[in-house]
């Protein structure tokens, strides 16, 4: 049997999307949302492996896929160590990283995990993952916090940033490696990079306590009193964390992580919702604001994507708080399963390398 299918799977904080490529070709495709109730019983991530894992299994199933048709199963990359840009072959010491997680937690560490399990069941297909959120090309001025013990880290959403980017700099008429661009993927996560002839050379750590605050996620918050909550006896270290990734953000304030729900509750005269949804386009704002000051000023266009992006009360009131600096391009929702596909039908064909993580 020739094997034509690529099987992409890709693990978000709130949901599990995956999809079959034949070739280029998308010829499935499938988001299965998860609930902050549904997640809440899981106190690690890779916890959620099985449930993620059996969920996946069941839309293969209940889709007549057949596995054996399959040549390569890439899953987003998670949190390895600090890698270049690339689509690297999982292996056992990719997969200890992931599991131990000593870069931190993040649903995309079960992408390499998942699809390895998957690929394992059928003979000879390898799996892999594409620019992992661990991708690091910050500048040297970029890594300085404010003390040493505490250096600023590249954790963001590469693989949607840098695709999103190339498809706006192909839509111009012009390369990525020849703009400056600011990026905004705004999902479960926030993270806004900016984009200098091809690098990120500044972004947010979307994961670890920085830049805006997003449907589940607390983002920056005031040190002094976050050091008091940690030693006030009240809550663990596991709880604290929590706080800031999983129950933090709009979740914490309102009680959900879904962003449909928090429009459609400000556009009927919720003032809570509305307040927060304000905040939260503001903190984007300000973080866009300040990667231009990270180019000087020298601003091709900002780019608005991820889920939230959707909602189109809340883009305009980020574009018209940031459309002085430059052109505002709306892409909503992602390109990363097509990202993903295409580096995997790139490496299987022999245009690009395969690399070994190490």
């Amino acid at each position: 049997m020739k094997k034509s299918f690529i099987l992409v799977i890709n693990p978000g904080s709130t949901s599990t999307k995956l999809a079959v490529f034949n070739g280029l070709d998308m010829v499935f495709e499938k988001t299965i949302r998860h609930s902050s109730d549904e997640l809440r019983g899981f106190s690690r991530i890779t916890d959620q492996f099985h449930f993620r894992k059996n969920m996946i299994m069941d839309e293969i199933r209940k889709n007549n896929i057949d596995l054996q048709a399959v040549a390569a199963v890439v899953g987003r990359g998670g949190l390895v160590k600090p890698i270049e840009s690339g689509l690297y072959r999982v292996n056992e010491k990719m997969k200890n990283d992931l599991i131990n997680n000593p870069m931190g937690e993040h649903a995309s560490n079960l992408g390499a995990l998942i699809a390895d399990d998957i690929a394992a069941e059928i003979p000879g297909t390898p799996a892999f993952i594409v620019d992992p959120v661990v991708v690091d090309e910050l500048q040297p001025v970029a890594r300085i916090s404010g003390h040493p013990l505490i250096p600023r880290m590249s954790i963001f959403h590469a693989l949607n940033q840098k695709a999103i980017a190339r498809i706006f700099a192909s839509d111009r008429g012009r390369k990525y490696e020849e703009m400056n661009l600011i990026v905004a993927h705004m999902g479960g996560g926030v993270s806004v990079g900016a984009h200098r002839q091809g690098k990120v050379i500044d972004v947010n750590n979307a994961l670890g306590g920085d830049g805006p605050f997003s449907p589940e996620r607390s983002g920056g918050l005031p040190s002094n009193q976050l050091v008091e909550l940690c030693f006030s006896g009240f809550y663990t270290a596991e709880e604290v964390k929590g706080m800031l990734v999983g129950r933090g953000g709009m979740v914490a304030y309102l009680g959900t992580n879904d962003f449909r729900e928090i429009s459609r509750r400000a556009e009927e005269g919720d003032e809570k919702a509305s307040l927060i949804a304000e905040a939260a386009a503001y903190q984007i704002s300000k973080e866009i604001a300040a990667m231009a000051a990270v180019l000087s000023g020298n601003v091709d266009a900002i780019i608005l994507t991820g889920g939230l992006a959707y909602q189109e009360k809340f883009i305009e009131k980020i574009r018209a708080r940031v459309k002085f600096i430059a052109e505002v391009a709306v892409y909503p929702g992602e390109d990363e399963m097509k990202a993903l596909a295409y580096n995997t039908f790139l490496a299987l064909s022999g245009q690009i390398e395969i690399k070994d993580y190490n």
